[in-house]
């Protein structure tokens, strides 16, 4: 009899403990609205779309150039508009977690299908790229677990005898050519 009076009263105070918790949520502060009750932060996928444009690539770039000299030195552009035929617009974005956006323009002007002018943002050096988006140097080197005395007390790696060649365990097996020599 105990255990059914138990079980009613689970039962009846389920609710009751689920809308109590629903109604705690709203007192928790919201410090980002992309986390969930301001304690976890979701995986957000890396989107990196366009080309990436340096001040290398864009110093090959010179006028006179024609089209298929700027696409093999800047690529396929990633806006080309049926209605401004004599432009390209080469556009960089990258989104990545942990690393602020960012996006770059450069658009390069035809005429008679030669580069005329072109206009772009300040562009980083490869090597001002590649620092900007690179999260490992926020990553300080974890802390070793052991101190000087354990490592010093761990066993010596033994050195495999590097001289005598390894013997294949089992049979050894020959197979005919896969061609015949017949003339």
């Amino acid at each position: 009899m105990t255990l059914n009076l138990i079980r009613r009263a689970l039962i009846a105070l389920t609710p009751l403990a689920v809308l109590a918790g629903c109604g705690s949520t709203s007192q928790v502060s919201l410090s980002k609205p992309e986390t969930l009750f301001g304690l976890i932060e979701p995986y957000k996928v890396d989107v990196v779309q366009g080309n990436v444009v340096t001040q290398e690539f864009i110093s090959q770039i010179q006028p006179g150039f024609g089209r298929m000299q700027v696409r093999e030195i800047l690529g396929t552009p990633l806006l080309t508009d049926v209605f401004h035929n004599d432009r390209w617009d080469y556009v960089f974005t990258i989104r990545r977690q942990g690393v602020p956006d960012q996006k770059r323009r450069v658009t390069v002007y035809f005429k008679n299908d030669a580069v005329d002018h072109f206009d772009a943002e300040t562009l980083p050096s490869e090597r001002e790229f590649v620092a900007s988006i690179d999260k490992q140097k926020d990553i300080k080197p974890a802390a070793a677990n052991l101190t000087d005395a354990q490592i010093a007390a761990l066993p010596m790696p033994t050195k495999a005898d590097t001289a005598a060649p390894k013997v294949p365990l089992g049979a050894a097996r020959t197979y005919p050519p896969l061609e015949s020599a017949q003339p």
